[in-house]
């Protein structure tokens, strides 16, 4: 109950809860199946983990569809600082929400392809394989389109704590370091995907500061002050 009176600690348990579902999804079950340049072997390992494929699957539609609430959470806990600017953000992470559920199909076709449905006798398993790699890479560079959103709405966000006056102002500073590391990692993955290892490792540090911010509200909450005096304050500034 506790949580639902400090609007900062609840938006910092949903942003933690959700993306608990996202680095399941995108973090741990990658590589537990996929064999980079090895389609065969990728094959093996989605039969043997089927499962924990399927769950990450669903992971990625829970945790895409429940940052609409971390979105609201956040628009309600910083609207008082600036409206449209909290609207904004609110608009971008709905646009990659679409985007990251159409791309889960890339999923669901690569697993229909290794488990060789009775319309696929057409295809030999090695083209089976092969399909379901190409299925695979394609939900890969899905998520580096669905990269881009990512970023762009960190920069409201980053202006709203800057400018809030009751969160510190060095997380907004960093969230604006990691809204460009994501988009530099998704034009990368566009641009030059053989660079894109490489631009991931050295942008760690920026992408971080998401982190930081969410264990920040958990932690030690925030509260906006009354509408009252958020204007006194304007007035006196």
């Amino acid at each position: 109950m506790s949580f639902m009176k400090n609007p900062g600690r609840f938006a910092g348990l949903l942003y933690i809860f959700m993306s608990i579902f996202g680095f399941f999804a995108m973090g741990y079950v990658p590589g537990k199946v996929i064999v980079h340049g090895n389609a065969a072997a990728t094959a093996s390992n989605l039969l043997a983990n089927e499962t924990l494929f399927r769950l990450g699957i669903v992971g990625t539609l829970i945790g895409q569809a429940g940052f609409i609430f971390v979105a609201l959470a956040l628009y309600d806990l910083l609207k008082g600082v600036d409206r449209r600017q909290a609207s904004l953000m609110v608009t971008l992470i709905v646009i990659s929400i679409p985007i990251a559920f159409v791309n889960e199909l890339n999923s669901i076709a690569a697993l229909v392809l290794v488990r060789g449905a009775d319309f696929l006798s057409l295809f030999e398993k090695p083209q089976r394989d092969a399909l379901a790699m190409l299925f695979l890479n394609l939900h890969f560079h899905g998520l580096v389109v669905s990269e881009i959103f990512w970023g762009l709405w960190l920069f409201p966000l980053a202006l709203l704590v800057y400018r809030s006056r009751f969160l510190p102002r060095f997380l907004g500073g960093w969230l604006a370091l990691a809204g460009f590391a994501w988009v530099i990692l998704s034009l990368t993955g566009v641009l030059s995907p053989q660079s894109y290892g490489k631009v991931y490792a050295y942008t760690q540090p920026a992408v971080v500061g998401e982190i930081v911010f969410m264990l920040w509200l958990f932690i030690k909450g925030a509260r906006p002050p009354a509408l009252g005096a958020t204007a006194l304050s304007s007035a006196a500034g």
